[in-house]
């Protein structure tokens, strides 16, 4: 009789990936109050961290799944890690540099960080249910993923903000304990994965030229929009947080601490909405979801943009006190904070009906299709650096109605753009 083995040791690895994944991409963000600070840039200029962290996914989202095809998942995590590490290293590498110089090598850790995270979200699902034997079990272990990787997203901003405390002297060394923190875990990890021996999932391979396979995905109406809404929903998932901690940051009546805080607020209530989006995702379908998620998030942003910022409300956030002291209490921020907050609930749930929506009835050309989705998540740099750039000209609030015109276009997506029109192309 063959002994099951045990994969604990994996599973908990590949766990800590699927942290991995949020706590470096929700570095970027907040990182835009250290270089606005310390290089005296704009608002765009401090978000091309994380614009270069999201671009990685255009450049990788289709070769990423190629790799895959051709070397196997382990492989595939284990390059993925080694990138992660080498990107952390050369942020840290940054922090070093002269001032003329720190800036520029920055901005390239965080590129090649992203390249890491496109390939780590091309693995850590299929590997998890596949080390918890499919079925599920192998879906439970995603589920536990999923919720570190809601808590590592949830801890980056507010972690960020205490260590940069004042902001005017915000730098990159400021947040050295976070970047020893990943360059740590992405190492254990990598040494253990590559000791041990683990199931490998299956990749489906493509059966026709790629080329063709994405002509024919791109046939289909409703994938081509629905792709474009997955392009919009990761743009507001991370520019709505990543302003407001912007905008409160720069504000000497609040500073980085409560910044993020308000931040890991939203990422906190995207954790809750997930939660709830699981209870009720098999009694409601996606079309559903996705539309009342998008009107109520419309209703939120169109309070946070319109409501005076004179009127403030009570909070639970970490704070300084007058003596520096760091303390978790109730503290007031402007009303518009609180409604930009609660729009991730909204986010929280968006993904999936999107996914969904989009690929049904596609057939053999989902693969594909999924390469194209994880290549237009660069959304999720390019919209909050437009969000950046309209808060320059502006206001922050002003800078909310490129949020607003983007979960409007989710709506439409849901109510008309979600339609299959496109029934009679063959997909067998």
């Amino acid at each position: 009789m063959e002994t099951k083995k045990n994969y604990t040791l994996p599973i908990i690895m590949m766990v800590l990936l699927f942290g991995m994944i949020a706590f470096v991409t929700n570095l970027a963000a907040p990182m835009g109050v250290v270089l606005k600070n310390q290089f005296g840039v704009s608002n765009a200029m401090g978000l091309l961290g994380n614009m270069g962290n999201f671009i990685a996914y255009a450049v990788m989202g289709i070769p990423g799944g190629l790799l895959l095809q051709r070397v196997g998942y382990k492989k595939t995590a284990l390059i993925a890690i080694v990138f992660g590490f080498l990107g952390v290293f050369i942020q840290f590498l940054s922090g070093h540099a002269g001032q003329s110089s720190a800036m520029i090598i920055y901005l390239l850790g965080a590129f090649v960080a992203g390249f890491s995270m496109t390939l780590l979200n091309t693995v850590v699902n299929p590997m998890l249910n596949t080390l918890g034997g499919g079925g599920n079990k192998g879906n439970q272990l995603i589920q536990v993923g999923g919720s570190f990787n809601s808590i590592f997203a949830t801890f980056t901003p507010a972690f960020v903000g205490i260590l940069i405390g004042e902001t005017a002297k915000a730098q990159i060394t400021s947040v050295f304990p976070v970047l020893y923190i990943a360059m740590g875990i992405f190492a254990v990890v990598g040494l253990v994965l590559w000791r041990v021996s683990i199931p490998e999932p299956h990749a489906e391979r493509f059966t026709e030229p790629l080329g063709k396979l994405m002509a024919g995905a791109l046939k289909f109406r409703h994938f081509i929009l629905g792709a474009i809404g997955i392009f919009a929903y990761v743009g507001v998932e991370v520019g709505t947080p990543g302003l407001a901690n912007l905008w409160l940051s720069e504000d000497p009546a609040f500073g980085a601490v409560i910044g993020g805080s308000v931040a890991c607020t939203y990422w906190f209530l995207m954790f809750i909405g997930r939660l709830f989006g699981v209870s009720i995702a098999g009694k409601v379908s996606s079309k559903t979801m996705l539309t009342v998620a998008s009107s109520v998030a419309l209703i939120l942003l169109a309070l946070a943009i319109f409501s005076p910022a004179t009127i403030k409300v009570t909070m639970p956030l970490f704070q300084r006190n007058d003596a520096g002291a760091l303390s978790f209490g109730l503290s007031q921020v402007p009303i518009n904070a609180m409604f930009i907050v609660l729009v991730g609930l909204c986010t929280s749930i968006m993904w999936g009906g999107i996914y969904n929506l989009a690929v049904e009835g596609l057939g053999k050309y989902l693969p594909v299709a999924s390469g194209i989705f994880m290549t237009l998540v660069c959304g999720g740099g390019i919209l909050p650096w437009i969000q950046g750039l309209v808060a320059d000209a502006t206001t922050y609030l002003v800078s909310y109605w490129v949020m607003f015109i983007s979960v409007a276009y989710l709506l439409f997506f849901a109510l008309i753009g979600s339609k299959n029109i496109n029934k009679d192309i063959p997909v067998n």
